[in-house]
């Protein structure tokens, strides 16, 4: 989601120089080496957790291939707060959906990390495992048990730890410490507490129900409200570059390769089983004679996201032949499903006027109290900029006998799993073409749909690489996602009308929103305002090995092709009903392991 500062300048001039290591070469023609063992298309989220592993046997040599450069030393990359300046900046792919029937015809901006790191590097942070509901049903989906959520587990628990908050407060209540693990990425809950922290928390408490109070979500049980954890520790973001990468960024046995796009695979040769993809062909510009080629003696694996890998299979010749052709594509093999599926979770942000002054709505107004807001992170990582800028989330099920689920299944996984999504922002957050009133006190609830039914598409726009390919989240064009917006947007209303708001805060709806009273306005204003959560996910979805749909295997093995693997957000066979990242560092453990026993590494 995009989130726009006022103050975006004066970010930017905040930032450190981008020193890149030693051991990362700046463009392919520095490479020493034409062979490795395996190479990683893509130095993001799930690309950072397989160099780190795979490289652990010294025997095993890999190279990393990212489109953008370093991001370790971008301020507000380090900065929790500033996360939200750092869509449309130099580590943003910078996308825009095309035309959204759902949305009137609007384009919406879509924001991918670019960089080492990926998008963990510039998300807002939140960690959530998903439900166990989510995990089994990918096992059931894919027919391998080996899914379900007692089997990742491990994964999840290998991925990330549980550290202390900034302010280093007594956090009993608020997180549950038994089911955390000892990972590298840290998590924790909110290092600086909002005044409407308890506010949340009361109400939750108070109301029951829909809005039980839960300690914490990664229990298992995405049900209900509570405490956001965060990529966060000691007061910094922890992304998958820092957590994974940058420890091993000096093994000899790793080369990692910024500032270059992968413009295709290429086919090598065929065997028995199918064509082999094992040549990968590298590009810094769209100059066709500034190109070389890496080969990957065990495997290649595509790590480019879920805008990204779908775009460099199109280009490879592997995706619906009838489309490939009518670009001059020679297919060289037919899998209609690369670049379908598409979902994301839409999102609206519900803005509400507060009779209380102690919002943070100021911090953004002011360069000079912003600035003086970043200097004490800066001296003693203390302070509003330790965290992301909401503190609180919520996930409701839907009413009994909702008309959303009149007549279809129920999108969601399980009983653990939401329909919708509640996040409380102690201020006015900026979102599209939104900007923030020059006075007054607000709060933002951004409501979104986290079991979407909504499918849209990946496409290339044409054989160039560098092009942007067609995106097309196909936001809230089902009757059940409109539905379930409504019903957030309700349930966000009832939230704030309880007893403990009342008395200092009492919120009133801003803007358009007060004027939206029907379940109609509200559509209306919801297809108006609209984005998603940037959550894409399922362009190169997994299903069972005998099934004619999906891309890849349960192995993540392109389905068809020899020495191909997918590794990113992109295999998800459904959406989980929480924030993602998390899910993908789970995948990310478990195919280093796949990986490592199917070559005996």
């Amino acid at each position: 989601m995009k989130f726009q500062l006022l103050v975006i300048p004066f970010v930017h001039l905040a930032f450190l120089p981008n020193l890149v290591s030693a051991t990362v070469y700046t463009s392919h023609t520095q490479l020493t080496k034409r062979q490795y063992d395996i190479i990683i298309i893509g130095g993001g989220t799930a690309g950072s957790v397989l160099a780190n592993r795979l490289t652990e046997n010294s025997k095993v040599s890999v190279l990393v291939i990212e489109a953008g450069a370093d991001t370790k030393d971008n301020l507000s990359v380090q900065v929790p707060f500033l996360g939200s300046t750092l869509p449309g900046t130099a580590v943003d792919w910078a996308f825009t959906s095309t035309a959204q029937s759902g949305l009137n015809g609007r384009t919406i901006p879509y924001a991918r990390g670019l960089g080492l790191g990926g998008s963990s590097a510039i998300n807002l942070l939140t960690y959530n495992r998903g439900s166990d509901d989510i995990w089994n049903s990918w096992a059931s989906i894919t027919g391998d048990s080996a899914w379900c959520w007692n089997n990742v587990k491990q994964y999840y628990l290998k991925s990330s730890s549980l550290v202390a908050p900034a302010d280093g407060r007594d956090t009993t209540g608020q997180v549950d410490p038994s089911v955390h693990g000892s990972g590298p990425v840290e998590v924790s809950v909110p290092g600086f507490s909002l005044p409407i922290d308890t506010l949340v928390v009361q109400t939750s408490k108070q109301l029951g129900g829909r809005f039980k109070y839960n300690v914490d979500f990664n229990s298992g049980d995405f049900t209900g409200v509570g405490f956001m954890q965060s990529t966060v520790g000691g007061g910094e973001r922890s992304d998958a570059n820092t957590a994974y990468l940058q420890p091993v960024i000096s093994r000899s046995n790793l080369d990692v390769l910024i500032n270059t796009q992968v413009t295709k695979l290429v086919q090598s040769g065929t065997s028995k089983l199918g064509p082999i993809f094992n040549i990968v062909e590298l590009g810094s510009t769209a100059d066709k004679n500034n190109r070389s080629q890496v080969m990957a003696l065990k495997e290649t694996i595509l790590s480019a996201g879920v805008i990204g890998t779908p775009q460099i299979l199109q280009l490879s010749g592997i995706g619906p032949s009838a489309s490939l052709k009518s670009l001059g594509i020679t297919p060289l093999l037919d899998i209609a499903d690369v670049g379908t599926g598409l979902v994301d979770h839409p999102m609206v942000a519900n803005y509400f006027q507060v009779s209380s002054n102690g919002t943070w709505d100021d911090v953004l107004r002011d360069n000079s109290l912003l600035g003086s807001t970043l200097g004490q992170w800066q001296s003693s990582r203390q302070g509003l900029f330790v965290d992301s800028p909401a503190n609180t989330q919520g996930y409701q099920r839907l009413p009994a006998g909702s008309s959303a689920l009149a007549g279809i299944a129920d999108p969601a996984a399980g009983s653990k799993s939401a329909h919708t999504e509640l996040i409380f922002v102690d201020g006015f957050a900026p979102f599209g073409e939104l900007t923030q009133p020059a006075t007054g006190n607000y709060l933002t609830v951004l409501t979104a749909v986290v079991s979407p039914t909504s499918r849209g598409s990946v496409t290339l726009a044409s054989t160039d690489p560098f092009a942007k390919p067609l995106i097309n989240p196909a936001v809230l064009t089902t009757n059940f996602d409109i539905l379930a917006m409504v019903q957030a947007m309700k349930d966000a209303q009832t939230f704030l009308a309880a007893a403990p708001w009342q008395q200092d805060f009492k919120p009133v709806a801003f803007g358009d929103l007060a004027n939206a009273k029907t379940d109609a306005d509200k559509a209306t204003f919801a297809r108006n305002n609209a984005v998603t959560v940037n959550h894409p996910a399922g362009t190169a979805r997994m299903s069972s090995a005998s099934s004619k749909s999906g891309v890849v295997d349960s192995q993540l093995r392109v389905k068809g092709a020899q020495f191909l693997r997918v590794v990113d957000a992109s295999v998800f066979p459904t959406i989980p009903e929480c924030h993602i990242q998390a899910a993908v560092y789970i995948v990310a453990e478990r195919a280093a392991d796949l990986i490592k026993t199917a070559y005996g590494l």
